[in-house]
């Protein structure tokens, strides 16, 4: 089936940008679109279209090229064709007049010129080594706070062999710990540790050793108990080779210690050598987890590796349960273990994993609360896998979803016995905020919740989007009750659509008192509380939303019920923009301030009520000075309409470019795409850009289309239950305003993007609009059944209940990769996006005869294709793949 959208769009001026904006125009009716297959050949006007006007460059040889043969410098030799003279005088004689003709013709177009080439700082000469070996990378640090030592205390590690403590407001600097007293159970110094934890009383260290990844966030590891008077070190519990541990945390007072071993919670009530632990379960398994999420919940809800959280007062620890029991497992090989290339293994081995997909079974997730303090004053006794039922509670609440059809989405303690939890369907569209006072006697008071926020389409959302996944509540200090209840933050879409930050007060209220509000969205969580000041922090999309700014905005009383304006903390020049990102002390005194672009980026700490005070962490002067020597792109902001739907863009101009008409330059456009993500920011950032930019002088060009974030929901709900149709729309439509442009060649027009931009560059290629030349894919989801369940579902519903939309949102024909450069890169040991999804296209590739594309597997490599050196690779396989389609440089017309 073909659609109008993907019509050729006919321009009497190829020129006249503002005309083929102006005739893609808004069809908000359409709430889903039939399934398509694309439309014809987009006839785009052509740099050699006029018979008289002679590429210096032709296209390069189709596939099969160079690039199989893995020699992308091999010499090009044109033939030369050479003339007589029938008299040496008459030559000289035609040379003086042509030398004199071209001075005047030079004199004039110089005169006449009105073009604008970019001449910018710097002549060095940009290479893939500068872009991987780190030259242009900028210095950072990342403050770790310790909340234990006071507000402003931050820890370092120096080359000395000390950890240290920085206390900002006395301008000082002790040593907490000398490194090499930390030994493990042999006596020995700890090896390959840099994981600790300091106790609520500043006398115990705990450290994690022996890491082993699992998943993205998941590790193992063997912990150590240091005493740091004493200098002595001992295991928490006995160590285990490979290590079973998956997390452990000291609680937020006193000294205790909640850790899930063999996924069972345990609970040390002391870090004495003679304390026998509390198991808190006993039903752990491979499939059945305790206080630490699954892979699902890991990747997709929590970015976390832990599912537990202790109460205020340390009295309490809520946990998840999650049973895998029905979940199908996913396999994958590996075959080779080793770090080494050349090894020789003859027989592989398998990674095997519970990974759910759409419409089959979740993990069946439940809630508990373990309740420390009524255990010690009871003789309880484990039952049925969880201590007596006065010591471990499971939650319930009125309206919840069946369990296989529950999502919860998140856990908080707004006080010392009060709760809150969110919970949300498969489709996302449906939740709840559910209530919780455990300082009931009844046990059944306890366990039971109130519901006081509806979420979704009905709820505070109130459209045909999703629920965003977030973990955002944040509670008042206990200083700022005014009534002397619990009160909370949270990030809450206003009637408009646009993310703010609202009060709940008292923390059972279901009725929002927005702090912040208006057409722009805060993007971060809360960043801090002042709770001597009464102010809140946060960063916002504003006042554009490629740019991060700091605001603070005073948190209202009863005596002063009004809303004030937020006030902008991190200043700019008029017309200037800026990128910030903030890392608060636990009581907001002090932050760390990054600022991240569009220059060079520096970093330095902030004391919120000490205008003089200065903590300059890096200024980055040498990157700069550095950066200055060599090459640097053009970078333009701007925006386009799609639809009605106006679009963020940032486009990457070569130095020097001349964009008079007469150099005819190549696009490659990158797309990410995903719901509510963004790539078109301000930071300062050189990568392959810059080099596809300054040493292939292409353009680089992205689009944040339809579905990204921190412009409002209405944007990103458009794609709701069709994933990739709307995106593929709007990056098909920014193509066609580039191929109009004077200084691009319509002829090489490209995309590319990894995970789900290479999702959406094989969506391009797929709907064959004949604008795109070339496409590369890295790591593509093909078919959204392939993927996991939570991600998908929140987006696309079940496929039961959307089929029409899953075969719009997978790459259904395969008919229009006839007609493009195509190149698929994928790692074989991807645990997140599967090989699968490019073995299901290589097959369907197979029956359609398919066969002028370029294909790679990464061995071993996961998502981030990093294995064995594949990271460059990568990108030097893409990049022999654009210089033999492509060729390097503009192409000028013969005049």
């Amino acid at each position: 089936m073909r659609i109008p959208s993907y019509e050729r769009l006919e321009t009497d001026d190829p020129s006249e940008t503002s005309t083929i904006v102006s005739s893609v125009h808004s069809n908000h009716s359409v709430a889903k679109p039939a399934t398509y297959y694309g439309q014809g050949p987009f006839d785009a006007p052509s740099s050699d279209s006029e018979e008289e006007d002679e590429l210096l460059e032709r296209k390069g040889p189709s596939t099969p090229g160079i690039a199989e043969a893995g020699n992308f410098n091999a010499p090009y030799t044109p033939s030369l064709r050479q003339k007589r003279a029938s008299n040496i005088r008459f030559l000289v004689t035609i040379l003086i007049v042509l030398v004199v003709l071209c001075g005047i013709i030079g004199i004039i177009a110089a005169q006449t010129y009105v073009g604008t080439v970019y001449r910018l700082p710097g002549n060095r000469k940009i290479t893939m080594d500068h872009i991987f070996n780190g030259t242009f990378a900028a210095e950072r640090s990342f403050i770790s706070w310790v909340p234990e030592a006071g507000d402003g205390v931050f820890s370092e590690s120096t080359q000395d062999g000390f950890i240290k403590l920085v206390d900002l407001k006395t301008n000082t600097t002790s040593k907490l710990v000398k490194k090499d007293d930390i030994k493990d159970e042999h006596g020995k110094p700890l090896q390959h540790w840099a994981i600790w934890q300091l106790s609520p009383d500043m006398k115990h260290l705990l450290v994690k050793g022996d890491h082993q990844k699992q998943w993205r966030w998941s590790s193992f590891g063997n912990y150590y108990i240091h005493d740091i008077e004493a200098k002595v070190t001992r295991p928490m519990i006995p160590p285990a080779n490979p290590p079973t541990t998956a997390y452990a945390t000291w609680s937020p007072t006193g000294n205790s210690l909640a850790y899930v071993d063999n996924n069972d919670l345990y609970i040390l009530t002391s870090p004495s050598p003679s304390t026998a632990p509390i198991r808190v379960t006993t039903s752990g398994n491979a499939s059945l987890f305790h206080g630490v999420p699954d892979w699902v919940y890991e990747e997709e809800i929590f970015s976390s590796d832990h599912a537990l959280w202790w109460s205020p007062d340390a009295q309490k620890v809520a946990f998840l349960r999650f049973d895998e029991t029905a979940v199908d497992e996913f396999s994958f090989p590996i075959y080779n273990p080793t770090e080494n290339n050349s090894a020789v293994i003859p027989y592989t081995s398998e990674v095997t994993m519970k990974y759910p997909k759409p419409g089959y079974n979740n993990p069946l997730v439940s809630v508990h609360v373990f309740d420390l303090g009524r255990y010690l004053d009871s003789d309880s006794v484990v039952v049925n896998g969880f201590p007596a039922a006065n010591a471990t509670l499971e939650l319930d609440w009125p309206g919840r979803h069946p369990i296989s059809n529950s999502i919860i989405m998140e856990v908080a303690w707004v006080d010392d016995t009060q709760l809150l939890l969110k919970e949300v369907n498969r489709n996302a569209d449906s939740g709840s905020v559910v209530f919780f006072d455990l300082s009931s006697s009844d046990d059944k008071a306890r366990s039971r919740g109130t519901v006081v926020r509806k979420l979704g389409k009905e709820g505070e959302e109130g459209d045909d989007g999703w629920i965003d996944n977030n973990q955002n509540i944040f509670p008042l200090p206990k200083s700022m009750k005014g009534s002397g209840s619990a009160a909370y933050l949270d990030i809450v879409p206003t009637p408009e659509g646009y993310n703010h930050i609202a009060l709940y007060s008292p923390a059972n209220s279901n009725t929002p008192r927005f702090l912040t509000s208006g057409e722009w969205e805060v993007s971060s969580g809360i960043k801090g509380v002042d709770a001597k000041l009464g102010l809140v922090y946060f960063e916002a999309a504003n006042p554009s939303s490629i740019e991060r700014h700091l605001f603070s905005v005073p948190i209202p009383t009863i005596s002063s019920p009004d809303t004030v304006a937020p006030t902008q903390l991190t200043k700019t020049q008029p017309d200037e923009t800026a990128y910030y990102d903030t890392n608060f002390s636990p009581e907001a005194g002090f932050y760390l301030l990054s600022y991240e672009g569009p220059n060079i980026p520096w970093q330095k700490v902030i004391q919120t009520t000490n205008t003089d005070f200065h903590f300059v962490l890096h200024t980055n002067d040498e990157l700069s000075n550095k950066s200055s020597q060599f090459e640097a792109p053009t970078i333009l902001y701007s925006t386009i309409e799609s639809e009605g739907f106006v679009l963020n863009v940032r486009e990457v101009r070569p130095p020097r470019m001349d964009d008079s008409g007469r150099t005819k330059y190549a696009v490659l456009f990158y797309v990410y795409g995903g719901p509510f993500s963004q790539l078109v920011n301000t930071r300062w950032q050189r990568g392959w850009d810059d080099y596809l930019a300054c040493g292939l002088q292409f353009i680089y060009v992205t689009v944040d289309g339809r579905g990204t974030g921190f412009k409002g929901r209405k944007l990103r709900n458009t794609v709701k239950s069709n994933l990739g149709y709307f995106e593929t729309i709007d990056q098909i439509n920014a193509a066609r305003i580039w191929a109009a442009k004077d200084y691009v060649d319509p002829e090489r027009i490209g995309i590319w993007g990894w995970s789900y931009g290479g999702f959406m560059s094989s969506k391009v290629a797929e709907a064959d609009a004949g604008i795109h030349s070339l496409a590369m894919a890295v790591a593509p989801v093909t078919s959204w059944r392939l993927y996991d369940s939570i991600y998908t579902e929140r987006y696309m519903n079940l496929p039961d209940l959307n089929p029409g939309g899953y075969i719009n949102a997978s790459i259904s024909n395969v008919t229009g990769f006839h007609h493009i450069e195509y190149l698929l890169a994928h790692g074989s040991g991807d645990d997140n996006v599967h090989f699968a999804n490019s073995a299901h296209l290589l097959d369907m590739f197979t029956k359609a005869q398919v066969r002028n594309f370029r294909f790679r597997m990464f061995t071993d490599s996961d998502h981030t294709i990093t294995k064995r050196g594949a990271q460059r690779e990568v990108y030097e396989y893409m990049l022999g793949f654009l210089e033999e389609k492509w060729g390097k440089g503009g192409r000028r017309r013969g005049w």
